[in-house]
C-alpha cells in the first residue's frame, strides 16, 4: 500500500505545479521597443498597468526613463542628474520597487568595448541612486551594449540616442 501512495501524491504535486498559459485571461506588460521601432506589449510579472501613475504619466519626470551620456562616456551629464535624484526619491519613499539598468551603447566600437561601456553607463546610474541612499537590492545594472539601439540610423543624432541607460520598474522586466 506504501508503494501506491507516495507516487500517487508525488504525481499530485507534480500536476498541481504544472501550470498553463491562461489564453483566454488579457495579460499587460511594459510596452518593449524592437529594433524596427515598434512597440509591443510584454507578458509574465506584474504588468505596467500596476505600476503607480507617477512612473507613467508624461506630466511627471518619472516617467523620463533615459539618462544620455557623451560619445565614449560613461559619465552622467549635469542635465540628467535631477531625473536620476527623482528616481531616488521616489526609491527611497517606495522601498518595495526595484530597477534594472540598463547600459546601452551605439554601434561604434567593437562588441566587448560596447558591453564594458554599457556596464559602466549602467554602473555609473546605480551609483548615483545609491549614493543618493537607495538601497543596492533595490538596483541592478546589466549591459546590452549595442544590441538595443533605440535608432538604426547612421547619424550623430541617432548615435546620440542610443548612447543612453534605461531604467525600467519591476514589471517591466
Amino acid at each position: 500500500m506504501k508503494h501506491l501512495v507516495i507516487p500517487a501524491l508525488l504525481a499530485l504535486l507534480v500536476a498541481g505545479c504544472s501550470s498553463t498559459p491562461d489564453t483566454g485571461a488579457e495579460q499587460s506588460g511594459a510596452p518593449v521597443e524592437g529594433r524596427d521601432g515598434v512597440r509591443t506589449v510584454t507578458t509574465g510579472g506584474v504588468g505596467s498597468s500596476q505600476l503607480p501613475a507617477i512612473l507613467t504619466d508624461p506630466k511627471s519626470i518619472l516617467s523620463k526613463r533615459s539618462v544620455y551620456f557623451d560619445y565614449d562616456s560613461f559619465e552622467i551629464k549635469p542635465e540628467f542628474k535631477d531625473l536620476v535624484a527623482a528616481h531616488a526619491k521616489f526609491l527611497n519613499e517606495n522601498r518595495q520597487f526595484r530597477i534594472l539598468v540598463q547600459g546601452n551603447t551605439d554601434e561604434r566600437g567593437s562588441r566587448e568595448y560596447n558591453v564594458a561601456l554599457g556596464q559602466k553607463r549602467a554602473d555609473a546610474v546605480k551609483k548615483a541612486l545609491t549614493l543618493l541612499g537607495v538601497r543596492e537590492d533595490q538596483v541592478e545594472s546589466v549591459s546590452l551594449g549595442e544590441e538595443k539601439p533605440a535608432c538604426v540610423d547612421q547619424n550623430d543624432n541617432c548615435w546620440a540616442k542610443n548612447r543612453r541607460s534605461d531604467i525600467l520598474y519591476n514589471g517591466e522586466f
